[in-house]
């Protein structure tokens, strides 16, 4: 599938990934980098697409009440309230943290539920993601 859509593909792929929907960006970007795109483009693209399916969370939490998180998304009211508290003590620097796997979706809403700044909560998702994807680029030897 990543052939046929190309750097488009590997672009949905790494947004639907930083949302709720659980799999690997990290699969898509080793097949785009066998493929014969730049590696630099690769890694930003992944990025990008990565960073807005952080920000949708983002949305998420800064819209959606408490309830409808829990209820519609299956995230445990303590596990969020425990992640509110940290988000709320060390503030936009959360933001790097939301590539970690399992808890990078809940960083971002709770981000977003207390509404954190949200064009230096994405820089800084952005920032952590890029040099996720960099780091990840690397251990394949590509870059």
């Amino acid at each position: 599938m990543l052939q046929n859509l190309g750097l488009l593909g590997l672009f949905i792929g790494c947004a639907l990934s930083a949302t709720i929907i659980p799999f690997s960006s990290e699969a898509l970007l080793a097949g785009a980098l066998l493929m014969d795109y730049n590696k630099w483009t690769v890694v930003f693209v992944a990025a990008i697409g990565n960073t807005l399916g952080g920000m949708i969370s983002y949305l998420l939490g800064w819209l959606c009440k408490w309830e409808w998180i829990e209820k519609y998304m299956k995230i445990e009211r303590g596990k969020l309230e425990r992640f509110h508290v940290k988000v709320s003590r060390y503030g936009l620097c959360a933001g790097l943290f939301t590539w970690l796997p399992f808890v990078g979706d809940i960083i971002a809403i709770a981000m977003g539920l207390i509404r954190l700044n949200p064009w230096i909560a994405c820089l800084l998702m952005f920032i952590g993601k890029l040099a996720r994807y960099i780091v990840v680029a690397g251990i394949f030897k590509l870059i």
